[in-house]
């Protein structure tokens, strides 16, 4: 199976140098231009190139993702679906490094949690997605995945990073991805909620 969608036409979309975002879902604070450049600077501070495809959806949409990519019927705040190739226009290999999505609702839950901005939220998960689609995997390398997501958190002045919040969260459930994140279409998750 390939990433979820191409992102069709007939959503609303806005691209910004390597970044393809579609709001369907509206989100306090941000806009696609917006998510669009963050997602560029998060991009090139994991290293990884390559074009980014952002979604931010309903938990509903959310939970159809899970279940078609993973097998779980439960919504999940954020899925990555690395891309192995695409062709472009002209008929070469694109670069396409992967597709994210996002859910709105769980964003602006947790945004209420852990005391701030929606928009904020969104952009903690998009460094998540942008982390296992350049191969990291928090549930296989000893932290490395945490500390480079701390600190990309640090530079790009973002609040509390997923993997320092899931580290702290005894009872959350773990996922797991595929042996090969940069090669599978199989979707990753970072946390479950139901």
């Amino acid at each position: 199976m390939g990433p979820p969608v191409r992102f069709c036409a007939e959503n609303r979309r806005k691209a910004v140098s390597y970044t393809l975002v579609i709001l369907e879902k509206k989100v306090a604070g941000l806009n696609d231009e917006a998510l669009g450049r963050f997602v560029l600077r998060a991009r090139k501070a994991v290293g990884l190139r390559g074009q980014v495809n952002v979604l931010v959806t309903s938990s509903a949409s959310m939970r159809s993702l899970n279940l078609r990519f993973r097998r779980q019927n439960k919504a999940t705040d954020v899925l990555s679906f690395p891309s192995t190739s695409s062709i472009s226009k002209s008929g070469e290999a694109a670069k396409l490094a992967g597709e994210v999505a996002i859910s709105a609702d769980i964003a602006l839950k947790n945004s209420f949690q852990f005391g701030h901005p929606p928009a904020e939220e969104i952009k903690v998960l998009a460094l998540h997605g942008i982390l296992h689609l350049a191969g990291f995997d928090h549930e296989r390398d000893n932290g490395e995945m945490a500390r480079k997501e701390a600190k990309l958190r640090r530079e790009l002045r973002l609040p509390t990073a997923l993997t320092e919040r899931v580290t702290h969260d005894r009872t959350h459930p773990a996922h797991r991805p595929s042996t090969n994140p940069r090669s599978t279409a199989q979707a990753k998750t970072s946390r479950r909620t139901a």
